[in-house]
């Protein structure tokens, strides 16, 4: 299974893709797009038409978004929210399930504390995906939330063969 996951930003969105095998995870590639343009309009086309780009050359099964953050800058938390649509959307568009996951939670999945920071998650991923070259920190990110979203997956489906 090919796993897609995305950390939203509306300057800079998180992209990272694994493959899991059982319980096997192997890195497949991680970036950042960077929106262009001038208007909120432009910019979030841009990065539309960047991640379509992704999912169409790369081709994932399922994919999972970072939920947004809320904090004190409420215009700052809108924006994000226009970004994480986006996230949202093209895989959406593509008939491709999308997981969401608290910061924390992928943080608690992948490090094993609900409040690492940005460096301990860059290990952890390097850990888990041995030889992975990564791109930057919200690329680190996102392939963190695809780690969650690959165990999760895993526990959802191990209980439905339970209870089946």
């Amino acid at each position: 299974m090919r796993v897609l996951g995305i950390d939203p930003g509306l300057r800079n969105l998180g992209w990272g893709l694994i493959d899991v095998d059982g319980s096997r995870l192997c890195h497949v590639a991680n970036g950042t797009l960077h929106s262009e343009g001038d208007g909120l309009p432009t910019r979030l086309l841009s990065l539309f038409q960047q991640l379509s780009a992704i999912l169409i050359h790369y081709a994932p099964q399922t994919s999972a978004v970072e939920q947004t953050f809320v904090n004190k800058d409420g215009a700052g938390t809108l924006k994000l929210g226009q970004a994480r649509g986006i996230a949202l959307l093209a895989p959406a568009q593509y008939g491709i399930e999308v997981g969401e996951y608290a910061p924390n939670t992928v943080k608690k999945t992948v490090v094993g504390v609900g409040h690492a920071s940005k460096d301990q998650i860059a290990h952890m991923v390097r850990m888990q995906l041995p030889g992975a070259v990564l791109t930057g920190p919200d690329a680190a990110d996102a392939l963190a939330v695809a780690i969650c979203h690959a165990h999760h997956a895993a526990s959802r489906a191990r209980l439905a063969r339970a209870l089946a």
